[in-house]
């Protein structure tokens, strides 16, 4: 845990002013409401079968959501610096999760409790707005990507990966870029051999 002064909320401030208007006393309470955890590199913001009890905003580093196919990880998507994450499938009816949120690198996130989240829709006057807008964009965006799993060529999906998330290309292994794109690593090298020619 860390002492942290107000300052250190600007990030998360901004991401929420962008969509709602905050009055001072609004952003107060955001900030006593959002704790700042540090997460060790191959720890787990939610673990397959937890309830998620919690929202994140990353600060520093990144997330990858996964599901244990019969004991085989199938990536299906990443979060980096200034964006939430969350299990909504799993928080918003406190059910236990059927997926997984691993961080990649050492991180530090922003996190409200659920009980938290209840306080930020009862005080925030357009809190639940902004939970909703927030929880439709990661809905489509997880349908999105788990369409195009099944969808998708590999090559497809890999171009699409370097158009979304071009940043991230030297921060993941390519072991999870490969799980992502739906393919055993030779084969990624194969599809970007074949990208570079073209």
């Amino acid at each position: 845990m860390h002492n942290t002064t107000n300052t250190d909320h600007d990030a998360l401030i901004s991401s929420i002013a962008r969509t709602i208007k905050l009055a001072p006393d609004e952003i107060r309470i955001i900030q006593n409401l959002f704790k700042l955890k540090t997460f060790e590199k191959g720890s787990f913001f939610l673990r397959e079968g937890e309830v998620c009890k919690q929202v994140g905003f990353i600060k520093k580093g990144i997330v990858r959501y996964y599901i244990n196919n019969d004991g085989e990880e199938k990536t299906y998507g990443f979060n980096r610096e200034n964006e939430f994450t969350c299990n909504y499938e799993s928080v918003v009816p406190q059910t236990p999760s059927n997926q997984a949120i691993q961080v990649l690198e050492d991180s530090e996130i922003w996190v409200i409790s659920n009980t938290g989240l209840q306080e930020f829709y009862s005080k925030i006057k357009e809190g639940e707005r902004f939970g909703r807008i927030v929880i439709e964009h990661v809905f489509i965006q997880t349908l999105k990507d788990r369409n195009s799993f099944y969808t998708d060529s590999p090559q497809l999906r890999y171009e699409k990966f370097i158009w979304e998330h071009s940043d991230l290309q030297q921060r993941l292994s390519q072991y999870y870029i490969a799980s992502f794109v739906g393919v055993k690593p030779q084969s990624l090298s194969r599809i970007r051999k074949r990208i570079a020619l073209q």
